[in-house]
């Protein structure tokens, strides 16, 4: 089947760019099939790669299975890209260094995505997705993506979708793909089951630099990068890193390789080249190794379980008898008439599972 629509016919978001006035579709513009989606990301065209991710990231169950099939059809155009997360402490810059790095990259003639997770209110369930406006700079280079998502009160600082949205850019021939996160957390160190390298940004200056670090993320991340080491605040950074890297020393195995401590300036500019020259090699040389393609096949069972996660959750959601006995279940542990272990033991036999031991 051919990916381009009818023979002898525009591409069909082409015909549909035609159909529209101003931001509003018309009732004639056509509606893009599995197939349709996947040509245009091929293609390279941003405005169907920007609509494949919404239809990925709805919850609808007809667009769930439109996903499913454009993640099947698209997996042999995927991997090969360098998947970078980006976490750090609040106030370390995480937009701003992206941004900067980005702009470095496609400079060089890197394609660069970059995924930037906002966190959703746990009240409203909404997020700000103000990130883009932050990378004014980066978003209005021709080579460059931002795709701001919510979190949708998933841990790990990434988005319920990301490893999705990752296969989708990468299909549309982005190189690099740069996930920020939410912040640094105890569950911050999940994004790392996502990505090829994680860069933690961490600040000088701000008091005791090593009392705000989880040892779980020290040991999952591949580089610290100080940032805003400009003007005065030179000096800082050095002691900073200084800390860090005695950190990182005792925190390794013996034989394991410390990840190394860099100083960098997203206003200045500096560091970058230091910055992307650990990445490159570091891939490098687990592709020579073979421990990239191991380490992204232990990252595809993780992607199965989070999906079995997802859409039991889903399932025990829905509004039909099952979804009606969960929530009966849950008013009655709410209520105090049920233990939460009776609660989970009658969930699970719900679901026709075995129960609880």
């Amino acid at each position: 089947m051919a990916l381009d629509g009818v023979q002898g016919q525009s591409p069909w978001w082409d015909r549909a760019a035609q159909r529209t006035e101003g931001l509003r579709p018309t009732s004639s513009a056509p509606r893009p099939g599995v197939a349709d989606y996947a040509a245009g990301i091929i293609a390279r065209n941003r405005a169907v790669l920007a609509r494949a991710i919404t239809l990925v990231e709805s919850r609808r169950p007809e667009h769930a299975a439109m996903a499913a099939e454009l993640i099947a059809l698209l997996m042999p155009h995927t991997g090969r890209a360098i998947r970078v997360g980006v976490t750090g402490v609040p106030g370390a810059g995480k937009s701003a260094l992206i941004e900067a790095l980005g702009s470095w990259l496609t400079a060089r003639g890197h394609r660069v995505a970059v995924l930037a997770v906002d966190p959703s209110s746990t009240r409203s369930g909404g997020s700000l997705l103000g990130d883009k406006t932050r990378m004014t700079r980066l978003s209005a280079d021709p080579n460059a993506f931002i795709r701001p998502s919510p979190s949708g009160l998933v841990l790990g600082g990434a988005a319920r979708t990301t490893r999705e949205t990752i296969k989708l850019c990468e299909a549309a021939g982005y190189d690099v793909v740069l996930i920020e996160t939410v912040g640094v957390g105890q569950s911050e160190v999940a994004v790392a089951d996502m990505t090829d390298f994680l860069l933690v940004l961490m600040l000088a200056g701000a008091g005791d630099e090593l009392q705000g670090l989880k040892r779980g993320l020290l040991e999952r991340a591949d580089m610290i990068a100080i940032t805003k080491a400009d003007g005065d605040n030179v000096a800082a950074c050095r002691r900073a890193a200084a800390q860090y890297g005695f950190a990182m020393h005792l925190l390794r195995e013996p034989g394991e390789a410390e990840p190394p401590v860099v100083m960098c300036s997203a206003l200045e500019g500096t560091g970058l080249d230091r910055l992307w020259q650990v990445i490159s090699g570091r891939q490098a040389e687990r592709e020579r190794t073979g421990a990239l393609a191991d380490r992204r096949a232990r990252q595809d069972t993780v992607w199965m379980w989070s999906l079995v996660d997802q859409q039991i959750r889903a399932r025990l959601a829905a509004g039909d008898r099952l979804g009606q006995t969960a929530a009966e279940i849950e008013r009655q542990v709410r209520d105090g008439t049920l233990s939460p272990v009776r609660g989970a033991e009658s969930i699970i036999g719900a679901l026709g599972l075995p129960g609880c031991p």
